[in-house]
């Protein structure tokens, strides 16, 4: 008798599952998000004012993720439609202390905030006495410090609602299975209660067990979502890759969010790429200065830390690259082209970008053999490349 096949449990990932998420530029009143939001969008919200609050309603664009895999398949192909993969992002008002409890635009804030599935914040690290700061002074410390914490006391408001919601269920006792599982949510609620009260952010956790992420999941809650932490520095202070703030707020972010992302960037230098509105020119200028600008790092980090990867579907009509989170079966990938895939999937046709990449055309890596066909179980690997087969939808 063959052995039994091995069936590998997918790794459930803290946050929404699904595959268009969102991140949004987070950070005190006044430290550049805007001016940032504008140079990684290319895109223009008019001069960003000078006090906080200039940005009330958070507004949206999406970025193209540069990915030289695709820019190799559109050269290789030179297909009639080319589409890249995107990012959505959304530029946040600011946060204030006490936005917890309502301060400045503290419950729309946090409520925007809410709305993504993980963060850019932005500390500002750099000294102009023209840009009000909303705490007087130029202390990044004590700026990250502010953050967490009124993310993790609305945290610990959202948990305690939560709580006494489901405390009010399982008053009524009984031995069903439906009130075994509440006490269940009820027991996992109340440590995730004690946990943020101690003072962690829930991302900390790495050992969430599948049963507590779907608990937590539902919740929606601000220190449960990815961290990319962006350092905003003076042009000058980036370009020599050194500013006097710089090692507090590494040891700070060693110390409270431990292997969090950071990037030092300069919204300032950013800015002034970006108005030239020529690639060739901003590239020129980058290598006078010998440096380079931070944006293509701080989308394909963002990407990163939401667990997101890419497949393509290819040829000379379209070249697609198409984005999941890792760890997806085939049915699920192809339900990112279309819904119906996914109910209707027979088998996809898959070799991966580096295959194709190294032995220069479909020809060769049929030869090679290794195009392969792939059932349900197969999980999607980064760059693979994809030819759907799927069964008419039943409607």
């Amino acid at each position: 008798m063959p052995p039994k096949k091995q069936v590998i449990p997918e790794k459930v990932y803290l946050g929404r599952p699904g595959n268009n998420l969102k991140s949004g530029i987070v950070g005190l009143a006044n430290v550049g998000k805007s001016t940032l939001f504008q140079s990684i969008t290319k895109s223009s919200l008019g001069n960003p004012a000078n006090f906080p609050f200039a940005t009330i309603d958070p507004e949206e664009a999406r970025v193209i993720v540069p990915d030289e895999r695709f820019d190799w398949l559109v050269d290789h192909y030179k297909p009639k439609s080319q589409v890249p993969a995107n990012l959505t992002v959304y530029d946040i008002a600011g946060l204030t202390r006490g936005a917890s409890t309502g301060a400045g635009l503290g419950n729309s804030f946090l409520s925007h905030i809410r709305a993504v599935d993980a963060i850019f914040q932005v500390v500002r690290c750099f000294d102009d006495a023209e840009i009000i700061h909303v705490e007087g002074d130029v202390d990044p410390c004590r700026d990250l410090t502010i953050i967490n914490e009124e993310l993790r006391i609305k945290d610990i408001e959202f948990v305690t609602k939560a709580l006494e919601a489901l405390k009010k269920q399982t008053r009524r006792g009984g031995q069903s299975l439906e009130m075994k599982k509440l006490k269940e949510e009820e027991a996992t609620t109340e440590f995730i209660l004690k946990f943020l009260e101690d003072g962690h952010d829930i991302r900390s956790k790495t050992d969430w067990t599948p049963k507590e992420v779907e608990v937590i999941n539902p919740l929606l809650l601000l220190t449960a979502k990815p961290v990319v932490y962006l350092v905003n520095l003076s042009e000058r202070d980036y370009i020599r890759q050194k500013n006097k703030y710089l090692p507090k707020v590494f040891e700070w972010i060693k110390a409270n969010s431990p292997g969090d992302p950071i990037l030092p960037i300069s919204a300032q230098f950013e800015e002034r790429l970006t108005l030239m509105h020529d690639e060739a020119a901003a590239a020129e200028e980058c290598k006078n200065l010998s440096t380079q600008s931070g944006l293509p790092k701080v989308i394909t980090t963002m990407r990163k830390v939401l667990n997101l990867a890419s497949f393509f579907t290819t040829g000379e009509d379209e070249v697609r690259q198409w984005t999941i989170r890792k760890g997806i079966k085939a049915p699920a990938a192809a339900g990112v082209i279309h819904t119906d895939f996914e109910k209707t999937f027979i088998q996809a046709v898959a070799y991966n970008y580096s295959v194709l990449r190294e032995l220069g055309d479909e020809g060769s890596v049929k030869a090679a053999g290794k195009i392969m066909t792939k059932g349900k179980d197969y999980v999607v690997e980064d760059g693979d490349i994809l030819l759907i087969k799927a069964g008419a939808a039943k409607h």
